[in-house]
C-alpha cells in the first residue's frame, strides 16, 4: 500500500484495514453521467479497487457543465461516457482496475452486471431503471445506494435487502411518465450533484469498510438552493412491499423482446434489437456513405439523414434525435441500420 492513501488511512473510521477492505472491493455504477462520473472519481481517488462502469450513452457539450470527468475532446468525438470515464480514471488511478460497458441496463443483463459486485451505486436519471435495480439488488442480496438530482434538489437513501426499505418500500408506485422533473426539463445545478455524490459515496466507504453503524438510515432530501436539508427516519421493510416482502421481481419479468425508450427532454428515442447483437461499424459506414452525412469513432457512428441524426453503437443500439415518436424512430432504424 503506497502513500496515495496516506491522509485517508490517517482518518480514523478507515485506517489501514479499512484501506485493504477498499483495494479488494468491486462496485458497479450504473449510470456515469453527472452522479455517476462524480461516484467514479471519488471512488477511484480513494482506492476502490475494482470499478464496473455502465453507461449507454455518449459525451456531449451539455454535460460538460456537471459531468466532471468529461473533456471537450469527449464531447466534440462522441466517446461514449464509459469509455471516457475509463479513459480518465486511469490518468487519476492507474492502480486500479476499471471496466467500462456500453450498454443499456435492462432486465436481460442486469443480473449478471451485478454478480461478483460488493455494492451497486445509482448514477442514472429515471425510475424505470431504479425500480429494475431495486429488484435485481434485492433478489441477489446486493447493498444498494439511491441518489437522484435535479434542479436544485437531490435525494439518497442506502437499501441493505432484508434489513431497511427497499425502494419499492418508499415508493409504491412508478411515477407516470413525464411527470417528474429532468435534467433536460427543469435544469440542473452542479453543487447538488455534489452535495448527493458526497452522500452516497460516504455511505459506500462505510459499507465497504465495515462501518454499517455510521449509515444515515434515512431518506435524505436536500434542496441547495432554499437551503433545505431533511432527513426522514426509516423504518422496517413494508411488510406488504411486492419485492423486498413478496418477492416479486416484476421490473426483471420483461414484458416485451424489444427496448425502446424516449429520452425525455431531448427530443430522441433509444431503440435496441431484441437480441444481442454485435454491428460493423466501418461496414455499416460503407453501406451508408451516400445516404447523409457521416462521422465515426471506434465505438459508434452517427449518420444526418432527413430530419434526423442517428447515432449507432456497435452493441446494436441507436439514438434517433429528432423525434420522440417510437414508433418513428423504429421506421428510421429498419431503414437505415437494419441493412
Amino acid at each position: 500500500m503506497n502513500e496515495r492513501y496516506s491522509r485517508q488511512i490517517l482518518f480514523g473510521g478507515i485506517g489501514k484495514q479499512g484501506q485493504e477492505k477498499l483495494l479488494s472491493s468491486r462496485v458497479l455504477l450504473v449510470g456515469c453521467g453527472a452522479l455517476g462520473a462524480s461516484h467514479a472519481e471519488m471512488l477511484a481517488r480513494a482506492g476502490v479497487g475494482k470499478l464496473r462502469i455502465v453507461d449507454r450513452d455518449f459525451v456531449e457539450f451539455t454535460n460538460l457543465q456537471r459531468q466532471t470527468l468529461f473533456s471537450e475532446t469527449d464531447a466534440k468525438e462522441r466517446i461514449p461516457k464509459a469509455i471516457a470515464a475509463k479513459n480518465r480514471i486511469n490518468e487519476i488511478n492507474s492502480e486500479i482496475e476499471t471496466e467500462a460497458i456500453v450498454a443499456d441496463v435492462n432486465y436481460s443483463n442486469i443480473e449478471n452486471l451485478i454478480a461478483g459486485c460488493d455494492l451497486v451505486l445509482d448514477g442514472t436519471d429515471n425510475f424505470q431503471i431504479r425500480y429494475l435495480i431495486n429488484d435485481a439488488c434485492v433478489k441477489s442480496n446486493t447493498i444498494w445506494v439511491y441518489g437522484a438530482a435535479v434542479s436544485g434538489y437531490g435525494a439518497t437513501m442506502t437499501i441493505i435487502p432484508q434489513v431497511t426499505p427497499c425502494l419499492r418500500c418508499i415508493f409504491e408506485e412508478m411515477p407516470a411518465a413525464g411527470t417528474s422533473p429532468t435534467c433536460d426539463t427543469a435544469g440542473v445545478i452542479m453543487p447538488v450533484i455534489s452535495s448527493v455524490s458526497a452522500i452516497q459515496i460516504t455511505e459506500t466507504l462505510k459499507i465497504l469498510t465495515g462501518n454499517i453503524d455510521k449509515l444515515h438510515k434515512s431518506l435524505v432530501q436536500i434542496d441547495v438552493w432554499q437551503n433545505d436539508w431533511r432527513k426522514i427516519k426509516l423504518n422496517a421493510p413494508n411488510p406488504d412491499c411486492e419485492t423486498c416482502a413478496k418477492r416479486n421481481f416484476e421490473f426483471l419479468e420483461g414484458e416485451t423482446n424489444e427496448f425502446s425508450a424516449v429520452l425525455c427532454g431531448r427530443n430522441a428515442v433509444q431503440i435496441a434489437p431484441p437480441r444481442a447483437s454485435r454491428i460493423d461499424l466501418p461496414n455499416l459506414a460503407e453501406k451508408l456513405k451516400n445516404i447523409g452525412e457521416i462521422k465515426q469513432n471506434e465505438y459508434l457512428l452517427r449518420l444526418n439523414v432527413e430530419q434526423y441524426e442517428l447515432t449507432v453503437f456497435s452493441d446494436g443500439r441507436a439514438i434517433i434525435r429528432g423525434t420522440d415518436d417510437i414508433t418513428a424512430a423504429r421506421s428510421v432504424y429498419a431503414k437505415y441500420v437494419s441493412v
